[in-house]
């Protein structure tokens, strides 16, 4: 969807009564998640089992110090 539609569909959705606060923060959701889409659709992405692997290997190493 095209950023000008993406924006405009965002805010039939908030309430009237949304602050700039709600929207900037809804923008960033919205840009974070396409960001995310595209990392996985370029391979840019670590298994769950290697961020298991590394973050144990963290702690073990914290572990000893």
């Amino acid at each position: 969807m095209p950023t000008k539609e993406t924006v405009r569909a965002l805010l039939d959705r908030l309430p009237d009564d949304c602050s700039l606060d709600d929207v900037l923060y809804h923008l960033y959701v919205i840009q974070a998640v396409e960001q995310g889409r595209a990392d996985t659709e370029a391979g840019r992405t670590v298994s769950h089992q290697e961020v298991a692997e590394a973050l144990r290997r963290k702690w073990l190493v914290g572990a000893g110090k």
